[in-house]
């Protein structure tokens, strides 16, 4: 009588199987081979501290990356190695860009010298009026011939880039002016080739 009682209690809580014993049980059983971590085991393993220990340690190591990050860079900007190049730099559309636009000879790459010049002529013809004032005129009509021609060059480009690529990303009209308005030396990432007249396929 008292063995049958004991047979039909309930089970306890702690008789219960624990589902995670079961699991690792299951996953040895497909032969994973070792047990499944307890979740707090394993939560614990994930954990890293927010701060690290030695914080002039860690500053050091970042500022070398850093370094080590930028001198890559500016090596991309002087080889043209795609991989470290600054994203506004990056793409096939962007170095086609490049290529179109240091082939050509653009009035906007001679526009600083020019204007320096006018500048230091304004500062000797100030006394004269009419001198002055064909100085003015004269960097105004340098400054509409720029302009114009940087305007039949983003034409003929976006022709050519449609053509190949099958549209114009954003932004591409303003790199490719700026470019065109730089000395050809101190374009970067730096021209492909050294002389104009190479034009991309």
């Amino acid at each position: 009588m008292f063995s049958r009682n004991r047979s039909a209690a309930p089970a306890s809580p702690s008789d219960a199987p624990d589902p995670v014993q079961a699991a690792a049980e299951i996953e040895r059983g497909n032969g994973k081979g070792r047990p499944t971590p307890r979740r707090k085991v394993a939560e614990a393993a994930n954990k890293r501290p927010l701060v690290p220990n030695d914080r002039r340690a860690a500053a050091k190591a970042a500022r070398e990356k850093q370094r080590e990050a930028r001198d890559r860079q500016y090596q991309a900007m002087q080889t043209g190695d795609e991989r470290y190049l600054p994203p506004r730099d990056k793409g096939p559309v962007k170095r086609y860009v490049r290529d179109y636009v240091d082939a050509r000879w653009n009035l906007g790459e001679f526009f600083l010298p020019v204007a320096l010049v006018f500048i230091v002529l304004s500062l000797f013809t100030a006394s004269n009026t009419d001198l002055a004032f064909v100085t003015v005129m004269a960097l105004y009509a340098i400054v509409l011939l720029t302009v114009v021609d940087a305007f039949v060059m983003w034409r003929r480009l976006r022709k050519r880039i449609v053509a190949k690529f099958g549209e114009v990303p954003r932004g591409t009209v303003m790199y490719a002016v700026m470019r065109a308005f730089q000395l050809r030396r101190a374009r970067l990432p730096k021209p492909a080739h050294k002389k104009h007249g190479v034009y991309p396929d």
